[in-house]
């Protein structure tokens, strides 16, 4: 009895031993993967103009799609070298734990309650909770009581609203091009999103402007790997420090953002250079 229970002892030894072995290299060797597979899948946005979005020949472009292209670059010698993983608001995280992406790079605001679930790198940009509406009428919450606020399932807006006025009624949809259908349509009498796609919008849009520009405190968007991939997550943190020796960010921001923004928005109020606020 005394050899049968030993004997239970040593193999449980090895399983956990072999667990604890397997679980470090899968984390250790998370970039070696990458490189291995000769492409990084990345999840981005394919209807969320100017940061990410299929344009009219079919392929992928916006800020975030600029940083990911340069990700590839540096990680494997050629910005095509990264497969486009399209997903919507609520379904990013998912992405990461089901292992369908490696990186996340939809606009992806970093909250304590996304931290849970998945790692954050450093942050390339800051953003705050804006509402638009026609004319730019709703120019303080309280005026959204008995309207219909229209936001996108599973994004800061969806949490804010959700959390902090019960008394709104929420309209909510899983796609931006939905969400802001419905404010042309009249479904809704504002929209709440992140301020610098609003603005963007506006900019197209010219019957409507951002009433309600900031909201809340001032929130970071950054990339985001799966809970416990140190490798990778070390691997975006340092690529992000190495690129703020260039301004990076900023000459994204002359190429994606500038042209849409003009004067009318200060890009040291977006753009973030080697994770520093």
């Amino acid at each position: 009895m005394k050899k049968f229970l030993s004997f239970l002892l040593v193999m449980t030894g090895l399983v956990l031993v072999g667990c604890s072995s397997q679980e470090s290299n899968t984390n250790t060797d998370s970039v070696a993967k990458i490189k291995e597979q000769g492409f990084v899948r990345i999840g981005v946005f394919s209807d969320k103009p100017p940061f990410g979005y299929i344009d009219s020949e079919g392929k992928n472009q916006g800020y975030d799609i600029y940083f990911a292209k340069r990700i590839a670059k540096d990680l494997l010698g050629d910005e095509d070298k990264v497969k486009f993983e399209l997903v919507e608001a609520a379904s990013r995280a998912e992405f990461l734990v089901s292992d369908k992406v490696d990186i996340i790079l939809a606009n992806f605001t970093q909250t304590p309650e996304r931290s849970k679930v998945v790692d954050f790198a450093l942050p390339y940009m800051k953003v705050s909770l804006g509402v638009v509406s026609k004319n730019g009428e709703i120019t303080d919450i309280s005026q959204l009581k008995g309207k219909k606020l229209l936001i996108n399932k599973g994004t800061t807006a969806d949490a804010y609203f959700t959390k902090n006025h019960p008394e709104i009624e929420l309209i909510k949809f899983d796609q931006n091009t939905e969400t802001f259908g419905a404010l042309l349509d009249g479904r809704g009498d504002a929209l709440a999103h992140d301020n610098a796609l609003l603005f963007a919008w506006a900019k197209e849009n010219t019957a409507f402007k951002v009433g309600i520009q900031a909201l809340g405190e001032l929130d970071v968007i950054a990339p985001a790997v799966k809970k416990g991939n140190s490798a990778l997550l070390e691997w975006l943190n340092s690529e992000i420090k190495e690129l703020a020796k260039e301004n990076f960010f900023h000459k994204n921001y002359d190429a994606t953002l500038k042209h849409i923004y003009g004067d009318d928005v200060d890009p040291e109020t977006l753009v973030v250079e080697g994770g520093k606020l």
